[in-house]
């Protein structure tokens, strides 16, 4: 494997054992104890909520089997498992292993959650095993490279009435891109700031490649029969440079349920985020 390869991979374990080290599942629990509250508010106000449970995927849910790629601090995870799913999840970060034994501990799920840890390519798991295959703003870490191994392995993995569901960022527009880097957000400073741009990115797990829509579909069809990407975002990206208030939140909210009636080629270009659905893997 390239050396860049191995390098991005060592530097998001590296990030990620230490962002989730010693973290807290008191809001995790919190949330999947009132989830008849907190699912609706996240699915109508949190882009990344709101694209990968498009479509009532919560409620296709209870008694599947589903592995979650890239599972991280565990919430979606959590959720799923108490929606009634049997939940495999499996991260590079041995530490978010550790908040699975924990929610396990401190939440009665239907199933139990099972970790698997440590590189995914390596997994021991039955083919044609998985309902679903999903990951939340997870393929974005890895290298083209791996992308390709790890799309080899949904295939394999997933029943043949299966279906896989990545949620991620979006570039279709070069323009919207380059401008982006200028606004600061948490964790991300300005490109203005030359210096502490330069020290954030250096840092950065994330490899420099391609997020298009055009690249995701043509990946699927190497694999996949039916590919779809469903665009989010477009409008209601616009909110990072609203005040942090209350009609922040109705904005989100409003822009998230209407950005549909965009037409398809402008919502796609302009989209900050996207879901991408395969199913029915070649054989």
């Amino acid at each position: 494997m390239p050396t860049e390869t191995i390098n991005n991979q060592d530097k998001n374990k590296l990030h990620y054992e230490k962002l989730y080290s010693g973290f807290s599942i008191n809001n995790t629990l919190y949330w999947i104890t009132h989830l008849n509250q907190f699912l609706p508010a996240v699915t109508s106000t949190e882009t990344s909520w709101f694209g990968m449970y498009m479509f009532n995927f919560q409620d296709r849910l209870k008694g599947k089997k589903i592995l979650e790629m890239g599972c991280g601090d565990c919430t979606n995870a959590a959720v799923m498992a108490a929606l009634g799913a049997e939940v495999y999840a499996n991260d590079i970060a041995s530490s978010s292993g550790e908040i699975v034994k924990k929610l396990n501990l401190n939440y009665k799920f239907d199933y139990p959650i099972t970790f698997i840890e440590g590189d995914f390519l390596h997994n021991k798991l039955p083919s044609n095993y998985f309902d679903f295959v999903v990951g939340k703003a997870f393929l974005h870490h890895l290298t083209i490279l791996v992308e390709q191994h790890f799309l080899k392995e949904t295939a394999r993995l997933l029943k043949q009435n299966g279906e896989a569901r990545f949620f991620e960022p979006a570039i279709n527009n070069r323009f919207l891109d380059e401008i982006r880097w200028y606004v600061p957000v948490t964790g991300r400073p300005s490109k203005f700031n030359k210096s502490l741009f330069e020290e954030w990115k250096k840092n950065d797990p994330h490899p420099d490649r391609s997020f298009s829509s055009q690249h995701f579909e043509n990946a699927g069809m190497e694999l996949f029969k039916e590919v779809s990407t469903h665009p989010v975002g477009a409008m209601e990206r616009l909110h990072r440079i609203l005040p942090k208030n209350s009609f922040n939140k109705k904005y989100r909210q409003w822009a998230l349920k209407n950005e549909k009636y965009i037409p398809r080629n402008i919502n796609r270009s302009i989209a900050r985020s996207q879901l991408i659905i395969y199913k029915v893997p070649k054989q």
